[in-house]
């Protein structure tokens, strides 16, 4: 059976999953861990988005997994969208969830420059979870948020300020035509990272893609409604 690949967002891992691994039986699942998070927060993170989705394509080879589907988080989606550009052929189906084509985050939260200083003057614990709290709809008082925070402060302070830079320097919209795999674009309605322009965008530009809208949800709707993520997420790649 044709694997799914997770690729988590900024700050993120591959623990975050842990609940889509166990709904998911049948299915053979991929969590990385980006360099300089998660598990391998000890190796430097790269600094533009292009180099982590090389070495996205790099870690799949040595595991030898040819072909897969695949599923990109955030800053994990903007990945996700060069690997497509870079290997269209070994991607079956693509999920790009809570992104989108655009690095500077329009709309996001807070400017990309005013979370780089405060990394400076609030330090990268606190750093790590007051942006980890606002992805989600009841922020610190979610029941998911110690767990993703904890995940979050793994990243040190050279992962924090190269992913920022990387998104900050990355536009892929002029891409968006080209993008192959059919395609699924899943987004919580009250997400403070990506508003609703930026996921509009891929669901009109890609030419095989299907939107799926999770209702009170923020920017985390795999932790924060994880039955109905799910059922999306195995209905989809199952359909291949």
């Amino acid at each position: 059976m044709i694997p799914l690949v997770f690729v988590h967002g900024f700050m993120g891992g591959s623990a975050q999953w842990d609940g889509q691994v166990a709904a998911l039986a049948g299915v053979p699942v991929i969590a990385l861990d980006l360099p300089g998070y998660g598990k391998n927060a000890h190796l430097e993170a790269c600094r533009d988005i292009v180099d982590f989705a090389h070495w996205a394509l790099d870690e799949l080879e040595r595991q030898n997994v040819a072909r897969f589907h695949l599923l990109g988080h955030s800053m994990g989606g903007m990945i996700a969208q060069e690997m497509a550009a870079l290997a269209p052929d070994r991607i079956v189906r693509l999920v790009l969830y809570g992104t989108g084509g655009q690095g500077i985050l329009p709309g996001r939260f807070e400017t990309i420059e005013t979370s780089k200083s405060r990394v400076a003057t609030d330090g990268v614990r606190n750093t790590a979870r007051r942006i980890a709290a606002t992805w989600f709809l009841d922020c610190e008082q979610a029941p998911g948020f110690e767990a993703c925070a904890a995940i979050a402060q793994m990243a040190g302070k050279q992962s924090l300020l190269a992913g920022l830079d990387a998104m900050n320097r990355w536009d892929g919209e002029a891409r968006l035509h080209d993008i192959i795999a059919q395609t699924l674009v899943i987004w919580g309605d009250r997400d403070r990272t990506y508003p609703w322009p930026q996921v509009q965008k891929l669901w009109q530009a890609i030419p095989n893609t299907s939107l799926a809208v999770i209702p009170n949800c923020a920017h985390v709707p795999h932790l924060e409604s994880p039955d109905v993520f799910n059922a999306i997420l195995k209905g989809f790649v199952t359909k291949a």
